[in-house]
């Protein structure tokens, strides 16, 4: 009996094989498909770009499936044995603890809970909390975190958007790309594009009682896609500063009354603390202006005075911020840095004074050490006494950072109190040591790659590859934004030679989304400073490669061209088949099969070129075998599976001879998908085993892949 696969079924397929994964089977699946759709409707067709496009692409297939048995047979095969891609709504780690010092926001918690746990009535539960920086509004919605948890038993997931670099803001698909990874998502899940985390999102909340906090947004368009359409989502936006236009009860965090500021000395300083201050608390009540981050450097400092001179000393130096413009209405989180700066020492001051003129998402003691140029043992006591006194704030791993204000008055406060030419050094010194550490890492990811700086000397200190990409993802915030900050100090080789460093992220972790921005300043900077040079193409080409695993097909196909013209003016034969053959992967992957074709042989073709003794000889016979491998995939995708069945084949032995069993059996996946389409079965599943055999317990999607494969084997009549 013919089976047909309900239009429900296909439509839900194809839309999901379109936003799926983007890890390697996710594309494995996608390429397979895109070889069906072009068998079924006799002629290229493209890939969709969106959910009406699959739609429509679901109902042209459908069409035909009902006059041709084979098609239908194959897409119902298909559909059974595709991989499970549904992630689950993993527990969160929750929201940050609440603080301990939290006071008298009671009708702020009162207007959130009533936007949180009032009648649906079909609009969505939003609320935007702000107020002025340092007043509290993270603090705020900390604390209505652990006062509603009960609520939420599906989770709370938060995210902080001053943790990515950038002078914007992360882009609104970063955003879900933060908030998927909270909700337990790995990047083998995680579909490339804006929209189909948007669909994954809400799939995963869909029904869910869940708490969803987006801390330090600064617009509407990195939040909008996140407004529930499910009654028991809550999503609460964050805004340090002026609120933006979003559909949302609107909750505004008000400055502290002089009442209730004193409450929040006495729970920090204590009773005696504020006691002794009692003639100086109309003055500091007035400088502070109600802001929470003011009153609590302020209560710090009270902790540290212990005798009368040193009070003396305090006011003395009160007046004389007065004479400097540092009196009443002054700026409260600047004028409680100010009084921090003071308390820490000049040493410690200008340590921190330094580093801050960076305006690192991050940092430690080791590039607080270079801005600073002390030993990193000095810089490490320095930083954790800024954090005492409320200047940074501490993070994991041994890191901290800068509320953004606090940062940007130390910053304005350097070259007065230190001199334009040490903040430049301390810029340069800081540059310096961020890309010593990154050609490190670097190289240990990629030791064989020529995409890849050799380490400066001495040795790496990365004992692997695992460790080497590990070491990047740490630094990857700093690393993009440091290419922006080279270019604007004009240190233009350093912004380049950052940005060529982050390849090992593209290529082994996927960290797209976070390099993109550093790509694209670094290729727009390569293009005026060193045009159709090594250094252009080879940016360029990072861009593409990056801008084509986001599916965003057009841009990426410009930036691979202007690879392949850098590379060919440059006279650098491995680079211009290299980018080449990148451009067939973005036709191979976007279903235009022949034009990928076209691009592998041509890649081929100047392999071919490359004689004994030039630069990548030696590595001219693997690349022969890759650009096999895709010449047989884009084949099979053209229905011409005879052809691509031998020179897959090919492919498959070489790695074989070399024993690269990984890229064996990626070869050996590819071929047995061929000889399914052909109908060899039998062998196919000989291809199947083998490929197993070759891959280790670790990849999962591979082997998980192939078991669905099996199955399309074993059901087909």
């Amino acid at each position: 009996m013919l089976e047909v696969v309900a239009l429900s079924a296909l439509t839900g397929f194809l839309t999901a094989a379109g936003n799926g994964a983007a890890g390697e089977m996710g594309k494995q699946l996608l390429l397979s498909t895109g070889a069906l759709a072009r068998r079924t409707m006799g002629r290229e067709a493209p890939q969709p770009t969106g959910p009406e496009g699959w739609q429509a692409l679901a109902g042209q297939v459908h069409a035909r499936l009902g006059d041709d048995p084979r098609r239908a047979e194959e897409w119902a095969l298909l559909v059974r044995s595709a991989p499970e891609q549904n992630p689950t709504l993993a527990p969160a780690r929750g929201l940050p603890p609440a603080t301990r010092n939290f006071t008298n926001r009671q009708q702020v918690l009162r207007q959130l809970k009533r936007e949180a746990t009032r009648p649906s009535a079909g609009r969505p539960r939003v609320a935007l909390l702000h107020g002025a920086p340092g007043i509290g509004t993270t603090a705020v919605a900390l604390r209505l975190g652990a006062e509603v948890h009960a609520r939420f038993p599906d989770g709370q997931f938060y995210v902080d958007l001053r943790d990515v670099p950038g002078g914007h803001g992360p882009e609104p698909a970063t955003v879900l790309l933060l908030l998927l990874r909270q909700m337990g998502v790995t990047s083998e899940q995680t579909p490339p594009t804006a929209s189909g985390r948007e669909e994954l999102y809400r799939r995963l909340t869909a029904g869910r009682r869940a708490l969803v906090v987006v801390d330090h947004a600064s617009s509407v368009a990195q939040v909008r896609h996140l407004v529930p359409a499910t009654p028991d989502v809550f999503l609460l936006v964050v805004v340090s500063g002026r609120p933006f236009a979003l559909e949302a009860e609107r909750v505004p965090v008000p400055a502290l009354t002089d009442r209730y500021a004193v409450q929040m000395l006495r729970k920090v300083a204590g009773r005696d603390g504020v006691a002794r201050a009692k003639t100086r608390m109309p003055r500091l009540l007035e400088h502070c202006a109600g802001n929470a981050f003011a009153l609590k450097t302020e209560a710090l400092g009270l902790l540290a005075e212990e005798a009368r001179e040193a009070q003396e000393a305090r006011e003395a130096e009160e007046a004389e911020a007065a004479l400097r413009g540092g009196g009443p209405g002054a700026d409260p989180v600047r004028h409680a840095a100010r009084q921090a700066c003071d308390r820490l020492g000049p040493t410690a001051a200008r340590l921190v004074r330094l580093t801050a003129l960076g305006g690192w998402p991050s940092v430690d003691a080791h590039l607080a050490a270079a801005a600073a140029d002390v030993p990193p043992e000095e810089a490490d006591r320095m930083l954790q006494a800024a954090a005492d006194l409320q200047l940074v704030e501490p993070l994991s791993d041994a890191r901290y950072r800068f509320r953004p204000e606090v940062g940007r008055y130390l910053a304005d406060t350097a070259a007065p109190e230190h001199g334009v030419p040490e903040c430049s050094a301390a810029v340069a010194r800081a540059l310096d040591a961020l890309l010593n550490r990154a050609l490190h890492a670097a190289h240990a990811a990629l030791p064989q790659s020529w995409r890849t700086e050799p380490a400066p000397s001495p040795g790496s200190p990365h004992r692997d590859e695992a460790e080497g990409v590990a070491a990047l993802a740490a630094e990857v915030g700093n690393l993009v934004h440091a290419v922006s900050l080279a270019e604007e100090h004009q240190h233009l080789t350093t912004a380049l030679r950052l940005a060529r460093a982050l390849w090992p992220l593209q290529l082994k972790a996927g960290h797209w989304d976070e390099v993109l921005p550093a790509l694209r300043t670094a290729a727009r900077c390569a293009d005026e400073h060193e045009p159709r040079s090594r250094t252009a193409a080879g940016l360029h080409f990072q861009l593409g490669h990056c801008l084509g695993e986001l599916k965003r097909w057009e841009e990426a196909g410009r930036a691979a061209q202007a690879a392949v013209e850098s590379e060919r003016a440059a006279g650098h034969l491995r680079g211009e088949a290299s980018s080449v053959e990148l451009q067939g992967l973005l036709n191979l992957y976007a279903w235009r099969f022949e034009p990928a074709y076209e691009r592998f042989v041509e890649a081929e073709r100047i392999y071919r070129r490359i004689d004994a003794g030039q630069e990548g000889a030696a590595d001219v016979p693997r690349a022969l075998a890759l650009a096999e491998r895709h010449q047989g995939r884009a084949l099979r995708g053209m229905g011409r599976t005879a052809e691509a069945r031998r020179l897959l084949e090919s492919a498959a032995e070489f790695f074989k001879e070399r024993g690269e069993a990984y890229n064996q059996a990626r070869a050996l996946t590819d071929l047995a998908e061929t000889l399914v389409e052909s109908g060899e079965r039998t062998e196919a599943l000989m291809k199947i085993a083998e490929a197993e055999s070759l891959l280790t317990p670790s990849a999962t999607p591979h082997l998980r892949y192939l078991a669905g494969l099996r199955q399309r084997c074993e059901g087909a009549g």
